[in-house]
């Protein structure tokens, strides 16, 4: 099993979540973040005020999939989030070495 994770644009969530559902993905985690990369934030202007933010919003998300399923998640979501422009996002792919579905005591790609 892989555990894919994606830090991308708010934006770009529905999109995302439309395309993985599409392919049969239906478990989907994603809470709001802040961070900052290659950017290194931004300017914005305020009543008159430039000021640099340095932590841009982000969402994260994480899928745990089979890993016959991991490369064509991690290609739906790279299609879906890129906008072409800098902090389009991160995608990361790690091994999961147990799943248990805390309910019925599943285990592994039973639990997902």
């Amino acid at each position: 099993m892989k555990k894919v994770e994606a830090v991308i644009k708010p934006h770009k969530i529905e999109d995302i979540r439309t395309e993985l559902a599409g392919i049969g993905i239906i478990g989907i985690t994603a809470w709001d973040v802040r961070g900052f990369g290659r950017q290194k934030g931004h300017q914005e202007l305020y009543r008159g005020s430039e000021y640099q933010v340095s932590f841009v919003p982000k969402i994260k998300m994480e899928i745990v999939v089979p890993d016959e399923k991991a490369e064509e998640v991690v290609q739906t979501i790279r299609k879906a989030a890129n906008s072409g422009t800098i902090g389009d996002g991160k995608i990361f792919v790690t091994d999961v070495g147990r799943v248990l579905r805390i309910r019925t005591g599943e285990e592994d790609e039973d639990a997902l």
